[in-house]
């Protein structure tokens, strides 16, 4: 086992690892830039360096500096989280040449899996039904314009590289296709580096579904069950729970065979994600893999036992997996809500800014995974999201239920947040009935600005 692992992260997905390496008897090392000094992650750890000026560019995401503090200190690991370096396979490859285990698949298994369109074309080789489109890259708008004609609309432009909504484009004529190519493209170019893109069939009024996944290096693999996540808005989840309330057992059998077989036909090994999009005829189709733990990994961990990140170093470090398939069983329901410090009434704009006050809810089955504390001032140049709160109960009912107590016990003061939209949408009829596809934000949203204009 790992004696000594880097975090190569911030915020809360840094404090929940330094809280599983004490778990495990591991020495932990935060990175942070000049801007993080003072968090939280930078004061639990055993050992802090820091590796640069505010910018991520100029300190989470410049490899260099991030495996030289690793060689620095002696850091046999580096742990990811999810985000900046995560699924950066230069970065894995430089990790390997220094002797240094990145926790996560491996270089080539990320290149396979984070280009969406080589990812589209293994699980097609493989028998894994996919969303009807392109299976190779599109360079060009012209050439694309004549496969989406052919196709029909509407279609998906999508970017080839990333995630996160960026790159991604609804397309729902011919006449705007080319415009529509042309800005997904440009955005993909500056978000990533990269302007490769592929087309797909766009599937109207799906559910968002995902299998955990954990594979060890021996050709072991099992799923956990799914996460719904079809809360979302501009492709950035909102709000996600387990088990969704759309899948029957049979369903979710079925679906979560075939995603063990996806990570199988990738070679894949540590925690990953297979995503679906569950159409409203209740057919399924693979959209993508992050490979990589992910921001609601907590819902799953609360309806299997299972700590994640313990089972991602483990297998890091080339041991076997700890359960089979049949050990698996999903009991009760989890749901989780990112609390994001942003202006919900001007554009969902940051709000960074200092925290003059906090109160987090507690009892049984409330977790809070967050960085954040009475005084400490949020820089503007991360990404927004500062708390996640995630209840657990015996049905969905009653996890609903202690979510909306839970969720009016937070106190975030000094900041502007979306705590009180996200009890809007918890208090919807729709999402109470557990009726809700991708869509609903956006149906939510032009409701609540006229009933706003109604007042």
């Amino acid at each position: 086992m790992f004696k000594k692992i880097l975090i190569a992260n911030r915020g809360e997905i840094a404090v929940r690892i330094i809280r599983a390496c004490r778990e495990m008897d591991i020495m932990s090392v935060a990175i942070c830039s000049e801007a993080d000094k003072d968090a939280l992650h930078a004061q639990l750890a055993d050992e802090t360096v820091c590796i640069g000026p505010a910018p991520a560019k100029d300190s989470y995401l410049d490899m260099e500096r991030v495996v030289g503090a690793a060689m620095a200190v002696g850091a046999d690991a580096i742990h990811p989280g999810f985000g900046f370096l995560s699924e950066n396979s230069k970065f894995v490859r430089m990790c390997e040449k220094c002797n240094i285990t990145f926790i996560g698949p491996s270089a080539e298994i990320i290149d396979k899996m984070g280009n969406k369109s080589e990812a589209r074309k293994t699980m097609m080789e493989a028998g894994v039904p996919v969303v009807p489109g392109t299976k190779d890259a599109v360079y060009e708008a012209e050439e694309g314009k004549k496969i989406a004609d052919e196709m029909g609309y509407p279609v998906m432009i999508k970017a080839s590289a990333g995630g996160g909504g960026k790159g991604m484009r609804v397309c729902y004529s011919s006449d705007e296709f080319v415009h529509t190519f042309e800005t997904a493209k440009l955005e993909a170019e500056n978000a990533f580096g990269d302007g490769t893109m592929y087309i797909e069939k766009y599937i109207e009024d799906p559910r968002h579904i995902e299998f955990q996944i954990l594979a060890d290096k021996y050709g072991n693999a099992i799923h956990l069950g799914e996460r719904d996540c079809s809360i979302q808005r501009r492709h950035q989840k909102l709000i996600e729970e387990s088990p969704s309330p759309a899948i029957d057992e049979e369903t979710r059998e079925r679906m979560g065979k075939i995603a063990v077989k996806a990570a199988k036909a990738a070679g894949y090994y540590s925690a990953g994600t297979i995503e679906f999009l569950r159409d409203k005829h209740g057919e399924f189709y693979f959209i993508e893999m992050n490979t990589r733990i992910q921001v609601e990994h907590p819902v799953t961990e609360w309806v299997t036992g299972i700590d994640l990140i313990r089972e991602q170093i483990r297998i890091a470090a080339g041991q076997p997996l700890t359960y089979s398939q049949d050990d698996i069983q999903v009991r009760g329901h989890a749901i989780e809500v990112r609390i994001n410090a942003e202006d919900t009434e001007h554009d969902f704009r940051p709000s960074p800014g200092t925290v003059t006050n906090v109160h987090f809810p507690g009892g049984k089955g409330v977790r809070i995974d967050s960085a954040l504390f009475a005084g400490y001032e949020i820089p503007p140049y991360y990404d927004s999201m500062v708390a996640k709160l995630i209840v657990y109960d015996k049905n969905r009912q009653l996890a609903l239920r202690k979510l909306r107590n839970a969720l009016g016990e937070v106190v975030l003061e000094g900041i502007k947040t979306n705590i009180d939209y996200q009890y809007e949408i918890i208090n919807d009829p729709d999402f109470i009935a557990g009726n809700v596809d991708t869509g609903f934000i956006e149906r939510f949203q032009k409701a609540r600005e006229e009933k706003s204009e109604d007042e």
